[in-house]
Order: C-alpha cells, then sequence, then structure tokens
C-alpha cells in the first residue's frame, strides 16, 4: 500500500480535486440513502446494484480525476459489494457502520485537500488497511473485521460491537453441523412438496444434481451450500398455497397469477429469518426474474439478479419442461427441455448455458 497517498497526498489539479468533490456530494447522499433502506431489506438485489454502481462511478471519478486517495478507499468497499451483489456474504449493520464511516472519512479528506489542509488525523491508512481485510474476509468473519476497522480509525468500538462479538463468540456463527442440520430440514421440506403429486418424485435429486454440477463446471461462482439450500426452498412457497389454485388446469386469473407468484416471496422469507442462509433466500426470491426484466416479483434485470438465482431458473424450467412432455418418452422430452432452454436467450443467463449444456451432454452420453 502507497501510504503517501493516504498520509501526503499530491494535487497536481486543483480543478479535478473540485470535479472530484462535485461527484462524491452527488452520490453520497444516494448511497447513505441506500444502505439506510438495505438495513431493512439486505436481500434487495435492485439496492445492492445500485450501491455497487454507485461505489464504481465514484471510483472511477477519483481514477478519472487523480485523487489516488479515493480510489485506494473506494476500491475495497466495491469489492464488497461486488461479493454481496454475488450473494458471496450477507449485508449486516456493523458492516454497514465500516462502509458508512469509510465514506465519511472520503468526504472530509476531500474538504480538507480543497482547503489546503493536511489529512494525517483521519487515520486513512488504517482505514484502507481495514477495509482492504474486511472485503476479503470469510463471510463469518465480517461482522468481527467490521469492527475492528471501526476501532481502529475511530478509537471506539461502535455500540453494535458488543452484541456481534457475542453473538461469534457464543455460537462461533456456523459450522458444518448447523449447515448439514438446516439442509437436512429443507430437503425434508422439499420432500414433503414431492409428496403432493406422483410425478414430482425424485425433482429434488434431479435438480440439485443439475445446480451443482452446473455450478462446478463454471468453477463453483456461487455457493454450493447455499445454492443446495435454494434447489430445496425455492418452491416451498407452493405449500402455503391452497393446492386447488396452482394445480388449476383452466386459465388463471391475474389475483390467481399473483397468488401463486408469492410462493417466490415466502420461501425466501423463510430463508431470511434462519442464520446464515441469506444468500440462498435471494436465489430464492429471485428464480423467477429474467435477464430481459420481464420475470417477477421485482422485474429486474440482467446484472440485477443474483447468480445462483439466474442458475436456479434454467434447472426449475428444465425439470417443468421435461415434466410437461413426460409422456412423450424421456428421451424426446429431455430433446424438447435442452431446444426450449436454448431458444429462450430473452429470459435466461447465457453464462449460465453453455455450462448446463455441457452437463446435460455428459449426462446424455452417460
Amino acid at each position: 500500500m502507497d501510504t503517501t497517498a493516504l498520509l501526503q497526498p499530491r494535487i497536481s489539479d486543483a480543478e479535478s480535486l473540485q470535479d472530484f468533490a462535485d461527484s462524491l456530494n452527488d452520490h453520497a447522499p444516494l448511497i447513505e440513502r441506500d444502505i439506510a433502506r438495505l438495513k431493512h431489506s439486505p436481500g434487495d438485489a435492485a439496492l445492492i446494484a445500485d450501491l455497487f454502481r454507485a461505489m464504481h462511478t465514484v471510483k472511477g471519478d477519483a481514477a478519472l480525476c487523480k485523487i489516488d486517495m479515493g480510489v485506494m478507499i473506494a476500491h475495497p468497499i466495491e469489492t464488497l459489494l461486488g461479493r454481496l451483489r454475488a450473494g458471496e456474504i450477507g449485508f449486516s449493520g456493523t458492516v454497514a457502520e465500516a462502509v458508512l464511516l469509510a465514506l465519511d472519512r472520503l468526504e472530509l479528506a476531500t474538504e480538507a485537500l480543497s482547503a489546503g489542509r493536511a489529512v494525517s488525523h483521519l487515520k486513512l491508512v488504517e482505514l484502507v488497511g481495514g477495509l482492504e481485510e474486511l472485503s476479503g474476509a470469510p463471510a463469518d468473519k465480517l461482522d468481527e473485521q467490521a469492527v475492528l476497522v471501526i476501532e481502529a480509525v475511530t478509537g471506539f468500538r461502535p455500540p453494535s460491537a458488543a452484541k456481534t462479538i457475542n453473538r461469534l463468540a457464543s455460537a462461533q456463527v456456523r459450522n458444518a453441523e448447523d449447515d448439514a442440520a438446516d439442509l437436512r430440514f429443507f430437503r425434508s421440506l422439499a420432500l414433503r412438496y414431492e409428496g403432493l403429486s406422483p410425478q414430482y418424485s425424485g425433482r429434488s435429486d434431479r435438480q440439485l444434481r443439475l445446480a451443482l454440477e452446473t455450478n462446478a463446471v463454471a468453477g463453483k461462482p456461487v455457493d454450493p451450500l447455499q445454492l443446495e439450500a435454494a434447489v430445496y426452498m425455492h418452491d416451498i412457497g407452493m405449500l402455503f398455497i391452497p393446492e386447488a389454485k396452482w394445480l388449476k388446469t383452466d386459465k388463471l386469473s391475474e389475483e390467481e397469477k399473483r397468488l401463486l407468484q408469492d410462493h417466490a416471496s415466502i420461501g425466501a422469507g423463510l430463508l431470511e429469518r434462519m442464520a446464515g442462509w441469506q444468500a440462498a433466500a435471494a436465489m430464492v426470491l429471485q428464480h423467477h426474474e429474467m435477464v430481459s426484466g420481464g420475470g417477477y416479483p421485482r422485474g429486474l434485470k440482467d446484472n440485477q439478479i443474483n447468480p445462483g438465482a439466474k442458475l436456479l431458473a434454467i434447472i426449475d424450467t428444465f425439470e417443468a419442461v421435461t415434466l410437461k412432455y413426460a409422456q412423450h418418452g424421456e428421451q424426446r422430452s429431455l430433446v424438447r427441455a435442452i431446444a426450449e432452454i436454448n431458444a429462450c436467450d430473452n429470459q435466461f443467463a447465457p453464462e449460465w448455458i453453455a455450462h448446463f449444456n455441457a452437463v446435460i451432454r455428459r449426462m446424455v452420453e452417460s
């Protein structure tokens, strides 16, 4: 790390500094607003995407205006938000405090430079060092690292620190036994859903195999445990909707369509209320979104959609189409399902299609 850029920043062009200050003044209130909203809706993909874009813009403007200090502060925050957008980590109030502190220090440092004042008292070296550690921290260590960042820069622990540390110490966040127990529970719910129709028999195992193998071929961009939970839970919301509605063969009314669409929110809501499954909740909530923006519940587009949800959408549709044409025989229904998946380029993420095709080809050949 180049500490000179943080202890004694050099500004070669006062006009560029003012341009960056103006840009920061525009974006900082929006970032603060979105963080406040995200505290209440931690799985909101649209909010996360907006936050990521805003921080990316701040970093880009800092680079364009040659404000190295701005780049060094914004970059690890952008990395952190990128992991959040990808579903690798969850969002917490403690992490939010660390990000807001960094934004505040960036504003103070920019004001100081504009006025020709020193910035050494702002502890930017400690801030950037802590943010870099935070951006790469494991999901179960994020809150702990965020507390360390705040303490290193301000000299005191945030009000939430005691609660955070106590929770970590008493529960050790999550361990393999917790995850295994939860997954067994999720699977039991999935099997209960399967039991509603003979046609559904074995669907959870089929979908899980396809999802995990496709994710593996792609290099495991999605956490396999979170993906497994999402596979089990993505249709569990149907158990809370009258059977007569989702087994209805006649045309559905608009009200009935909305009722059925609620299943994604119900399943996601159950996961959101269980510690450690926020990424899976996002996948479940968004697995009926389309890259074109024509899906539900929020009409998200392409990069706004969780990567795991994009994969789950393909797996879920493949199972549904295979079931639809089952009366024509296994081989024909399989071919028809593959064709439909590959024809819907406005519905499914192209980055997943090639990996999915590779897995299907291997399964057919074996």
